[in-house]
């Protein structure tokens, strides 16, 4: 176990708990290079198919370690600067990883946690669980986590919840478009399982594929060069070796190679 996080992998499954409980699992130097390093290593994993993020205690994660913000005050811009680059990596290692990440939200996501929660594929939400976007309270921006919570609630809730810096609720969150789920909390093991038998299901290079696609068509502009594109990206495709041992699994009845 690393300082704050436990990484376990069982199978094509990989487990990562937050583990600062007493703390409400804040971010740290620690625990956002380990997070980042954790993210970088897995999602090169030919073994790994999947990533589940959660956390231990009563909250999922309570954003940025309040000692980690008070430090900027007295640092060097240079510092600053590096500071907030190790915290934009970590985020973007967990958007850009090329394996499903599952994001289990038990408690309260605030700061940095909505982030963590939004740069996951798929988010699941205990009916306890609660969201906020406190930077704004702090006398900071949610600029470092901006392009994956904006992606995931929409720009229109995002200046709500941005500006204000209330808390919502999971059925918000729902509503937000910030979680895909919303279960009691006895529940939440059974949904993961659900969904992680769902994307064992899928051919890996097709959904490594699929997460940069979403990417570059939720950027591109439509017309005749992203028609190339798409065009390009599925012929080739189509002519791989997962689309013909899908098509050939699919005539013959039976399971493809991949497929649990």
């Amino acid at each position: 176990m690393e300082n704050g996080l436990l990484v376990k992998v069982e199978g094509a499954v990989a487990t990562l708990r937050l583990t600062r409980p007493q703390v409400h699992n804040a971010l740290d130097d620690s625990l956002i290079a380990n997070l980042t390093q954790a993210f970088q290593k897995l999602g090169v994993a030919e073994a790994v198919r999947v990533i589940v993020l959660e956390a231990e205690g009563r909250s999922f994660c309570a954003g940025l370690d309040v000692s980690w913000v008070k430090r900027g005050a007295d640092q060097s811009r240079e510092d600053g600067q590096r500071d907030a680059m190790q915290l934009a990596v970590m985020v973007d290692a967990i958007d850009r990883c090329p394996k499903p990440v599952i994001a289990l939200v038990q408690g309260a996501a605030l700061g940095g946690g909505v982030g963590l929660v939004a740069a996951a594929d798929i988010a699941i939400a205990a009916e306890e669980a609660s969201f906020a976007l406190t930077e704004v309270r702090l006398g900071l921006e949610a600029t470092i986590i901006g392009p994956q919570v904006i992606a995931a609630m929409g720009a229109r809730a995002s200046r709500r919840y941005w500006l204000t810096g209330e808390r919502f609720d999971a059925r918000e969150a729902f509503h937000t478009g910030l979680v895909h789920a919303v279960v009691a909390a006895d529940k939440l093991a059974e949904a993961r399982d659900r969904i992680v038998e769902s994307c064992l299901k899928g051919a890996p290079a097709a959904i490594a594929g699929s997460k940069e696609a979403i990417r570059l068509l939720s950027e591109a502009e439509t017309g005749p060069d992203l028609m190339r594109l798409i065009a390009h990206r599925f012929a080739d495709c189509r002519q791989g070796d997962e689309a013909k041992e899908g098509v050939a699994s699919f005539l013959e009845k039976r399971k493809p190679s991949w497929s649990v």
